[in-house]
């Protein structure tokens, strides 16, 4: 399957402390980006949307600054081509504004679908956060 990278920035106003707790921690991402986030005992996080569990493994956290979530299927772990959705923490040293940098990696949507899904799950942070 063809898989689509979509990249965005979004400025948000708010500290890089305060928006990284809601990209890193399953309290955090479940109240902007997924219904239910739960972490098994395997450190895998379960991502839960319209229902539907998808799985994932964090592999790359830089406190403040950038975190990674590659998707897997549990009936085929070893599967070599994971989606995956990561976010970044970019500050503009000359204006001090934050950009939060999307990156999703996966196979299920077109540019404009995704393009409209992240709009509004940042405009959900961005409400909650007050930025």
């Amino acid at each position: 399957m063809v898989k689509n990278k979509f990249v965005a920035d979004y400025q948000i106003n708010a500290s890089k402390k305060i928006v990284f707790h809601y990209l890193s921690t399953a309290s955090g991402l479940e109240e902007w980006f997924a219904d239910e986030v739960r972490i098994d005992e395997d450190k895998n996080y379960i991502f839960n949307f319209d229902n539907e569990d998808h799985y994932a493994r964090l592999t790359s956290l830089r406190s403040n600054i950038h975190v990674k979530f590659d998707f897997f299927d549990p009936k085929n772990p070893n599967e070599s081509d994971h989606s995956f959705i990561e976010f970044k923490l970019e500050e503009n040293e000359l204006t001090q504004s934050l950009f939060l940098k999307v990156i999703d990696y996966s196979n299920d949507y077109e540019e404009e679908e995704l393009e409209a899904i992240w709009d509004g799950m940042v405009s959900k942070l961005k409400e909650i956060i007050g930025g």
